[in-house]
């Protein structure tokens, strides 16, 4: 079955074409043998170029931004990780070179523009330059995805898909009021239920479907993963002021790993 926005992983294409020896490996795996129901997912985890693309025409305090990955994201998924001993799996790559929940051929793909910052290298990205991304970046990232959900399923495991993102404080100058979100598309359950675990902690603002809302159109990797396999999941934004720092991720991580596992038992019983 697929959803509108999905196509097929371009496994064929070129990978060699882009990265070259010093570039990082596109994904990130901690604690492979976790076992834990959840599997933690982290489309956005890093900021790396391949040395290739150089610095797309951008200045390194662009490249520190939002618009080149998800600050705080990984730290706080690598944290969770400790402490539920759930596998995670995240993208290296910046998402100025392919957006990994996106899917292949979305006008977001390959961003032309982030917010207000043209990305100057990235406004004549040739059909075969994207499929070098495509095969070098994404394909492998959500391959690794779908194997770890493989593994788990030949194995009778559980598996809890959470998808881990951060969103920026201020966007187009408009400030946002939430500490956290959590998004959905056909089943909220777990969503909602954290949501409402979430609003009994002191002082937090929580939305639900803010500030994004989770569709086939946005995204790539729920409708993809745990949609399509009938997995429960949630996708969870925090903002990125809480979380830049360890402190702020260690704080969110505790949270989180709290619970997580709270909202999961009202689903399961």
């Amino acid at each position: 079955m697929q959803f509108a926005g999905y196509r097929e992983l371009m496994s064929d294409a070129p990978a060699d074409r882009l990265l070259q020896p010093g570039d990082p490996p596109p994904v990130m795996t901690v604690n492979d043998s976790g076992a834990s129901p959840f599997l933690i997912v982290c489309d956005h985890a890093g900021r790396h170029l391949p040395i290739a693309l150089g610095s797309l025409g951008l200045p390194e305090d662009e490249l520190r931004r939002h618009i080149a990955w998800d600050i705080g994201a990984w730290g706080v998924s690598r944290e969770l990780s400790i402490r539920l001993d759930a596998t995670v799996i995240g993208q290296a790559y910046s998402r100025l070179v392919i957006d990994c929940n996106r899917a292949i051929g979305h006008p977001t793909s390959i961003a032309r523009r982030s917010e207000a910052t043209d990305i100057a290298g990235n406004l004549s990205v040739s059909e075969a330059e994207r499929a070098a991304r495509a095969a070098a970046i994404f394909t492998p990232y959500h391959q690794a995805i779908t194997a770890a959900l493989d593994r788990r399923q030949a194995a009778g495991r559980e598996s809890v898909v959470i998808a881990m993102h951060s969103f920026t404080p201020v966007f187009h100058g408009v400030a946002r009021p939430w500490h956290a979100g959590v998004l959905f598309n056909r089943d909220p359950r777990l969503a909602l239920a954290l949501a409402a675990l979430l609003r009994e902690e002191p002082g937090l603002v929580i939305g639900e479907n803010e500030p994004y809302q989770l569709s086939d159109g946005s995204d790539y990797t729920i409708p993809v993963h745990a949609e399509q396999r009938g997995l429960i999941h949630v996708e969870i934004e925090v903002r990125q002021d809480l979380i830049a720092e360890p402190a702020g991720q260690t704080a969110w991580a505790d949270r989180l790993a709290r619970l997580l596992p709270q909202a999961l038992a009202t689903l399961t019983g």
